[in-house]
């Protein structure tokens, strides 16, 4: 099995590298912050020492350390070697990252992490973008992690992701606002009912709802929520989600003019 670096080993690192290592790979990490002290993972006080002869590099340190640690981590690789860049980050980032990368020979792959990693560790659903997308994904296969690899450029998997956590970000806030008002009107259990009575169903059915719904029905709908957010400033809850979706019922409505 190759060698893997993993940079960066707080929660999330640290469950990769304990996975790559259970996966079989010979593993080492570094990570200036933090002390793993794991059997199997040998955790280098300088980074150079942790990449030599590494064929794979995993970074795991948060968007705002991913171009720093990147520059820092190809200073000391081969050409041939390849970067996974875990992180949270912006299309454009990763697209930056990858020339630089790409400057030096390495290849950089852009990996989308799909789901909360300490729920499945290792085997976290990932998306791959980049040339070396299709390659990351074999080795990875070892870890019996689902990668899908869509290829393109880095940036493409980070744009996915970010439009995913629209819908799911969205999605949260929709159900703090409401459950928030929910308890506040003493509901609150009669409120999950009705949530999970919508989610139990065709969920392509339900998306299909939504959309066409709100698009053949904007006009009624604008004066739901606008009762429904005045409702909750009667009773001092937030209203942010509802204005939003007065916002875009409103535009659908004007769409259908």
């Amino acid at each position: 099995m190759p060698k893997v670096a993993v940079v960066g080993l707080g929660e999330a690192g640290a469950l990769y590298a304990r996975g790559l290592r259970d996966s079989g790979f010979e593993v080492s990490g570094y990570d200036p912050y933090t002390k793993l002290d794991e059997a199997g993972i040998v955790q280098h006080e300088r980074l150079e020492n942790a990449l030599a002869d590494v064929e794979l590099v995993i970074t795991l340190v948060g968007a705002t350390a991913a171009q720093g640690v990147t520059e820092a981590v190809l200073a000391h690789l081969k050409p041939g070697a390849m970067i996974a860049d875990l992180n949270t980050g912006g299309p454009e980032l990763k697209r930056r990252l990858g020339a630089a990368a790409a400057e030096r020979g390495v290849r950089f792959v852009d990996v989308a992490v799909l789901a909360p990693v300490p729920r499945a560790g290792v085997r976290t659903p990932l998306m791959a973008s980049g040339a070396g997308a299709d390659e990351f994904a074999d080795l990875f296969a070892a870890t019996g992690a689902p990668v899908e690899s869509i290829g393109g450029e880095p940036g493409d998997a980070a744009a996915r992701k970010l439009i995913r956590s629209v819908f799911m970000k969205g999605l949260a806030a929709a159900v703090l606002e409401s459950f928030g008002a929910a308890e506040v009107a003493g509901c609150a259990p009669w409120l999950r009912e009705q949530v999970a009575a919508e989610l139990a169903g065709d969920p392509h059915a339900l998306i299909d709802r939504l959309i066409d719904g709100s698009r053949a029905h904007a006009a009624r709908r604008v004066h739901e929520v606008t009762d429904a957010r005045d409702y909750l400033e009667s009773i001092d809850q937030p209203t942010w989600t509802m204005q939003a979706a007065r916002s875009w019922l409103s535009s659908l409505d004007r769409a259908n003019v």
